[in-house]
């Protein structure tokens, strides 16, 4: 585990992808909440922190841990933040008050010691992915959002099985015809909303690509942090009035 300061500091993360189906991250994000979590201000989620959301009303044991663990986080200090990612969008104000923490809108600009910063989950800046860009208009309708989460939960089950495996497919076809950069942010976006935001600095996820990019800015440079992804490490991005630094630590079995 990554030695922590005795300086006041924020933690960002997102694509934790928590499911049954790999206890390895499970054990992973437990770990994280109690001995480097705890130590923080805030921890900031931003977006898929599980592998799919059918909605609160999921009586999924896994479901039930993972918001103990973040109200007891929550009561011990660390205020909870989360931002809605592409798999976990019907996550509602039930489930965040399970786990004390506060949902905020798709992008938000906030104060980092200083230093204005916008974060964001990430998938509405890859805008050369028109096929999922798509989708994602559909599903932020609030009526349709309204109708799924209003049918049955073993249909709902089944139809999120039945996305996932869309999704596996939509990405494989990319992979398949050397096309990976459509599912990546594209640059000219991520200078729209920066600019827009009047802000240096991003934070965001969804693309599993974690890396630290400068990025130019009307003659000024700018940051753009890519948080990683959960399936092979833990990730997170560290915030404090002297550093902002990535951190990975490798899963164990």
């Amino acid at each position: 585990m990554q030695p922590q300061p005795s300086t006041p500091h924020s933690l960002f993360i997102a694509d934790i992808h928590l499911s049954a189906q790999r206890p390895d991250i499970t054990t992973a994000f437990m770990q994280f909440l109690q001995t480097t979590a705890v130590k923080a201000e805030a921890l900031y989620i931003l977006g898929d922190l599980f592998d799919v959301w059918i909605g609160d009303d999921n009586p999924e044991p896994l479901i039930a841990k993972v918001a103990t663990a973040l109200k007891q986080l929550s009561d011990n200090g660390t205020q909870l933040f989360f931002i809605h990612g592409n798999r976990d969008f019907f996550l509602r104000q039930a489930y965040a008050k399970r786990c004390g923490m506060t949902l905020l809108p798709p992008e938000q600009v906030i104060d980092l010691y200083g230093t204005p910063t916008l974060i964001m989950h990430g998938d509405s800046l890859c805008t050369l992915d028109i096929a999922y860009q798509k989708f994602r208009k559909w599903w932020n309708q609030p009526w349709w959002q309204f109708i799924m989460l209003n049918l049955p939960l073993k249909l709902r089950q089944h139809l999120a099985k039945q996305a996932r495996l869309r999704s596996a497919k939509h990405k494989q076809q990319y992979n398949n015809n050397n096309q990976q950069q459509i599912m990546d942010v594209t640059p000219e976006e991520v200078i729209h909303v920066m600019q827009q935001a009047k802000v240096n600095k991003l934070i965001h996820g969804h693309t599993h690509r974690p890396a630290v990019h400068q990025i130019a800015l009307n003659g000024q440079t700018g940051q753009r942090y890519v948080l990683g992804d959960w399936y092979s490490q833990s990730s997170y991005l560290l915030v404090s009035a002297e550093q902002w630094q990535l951190h990975f630590t490798p899963l164990t079995d």
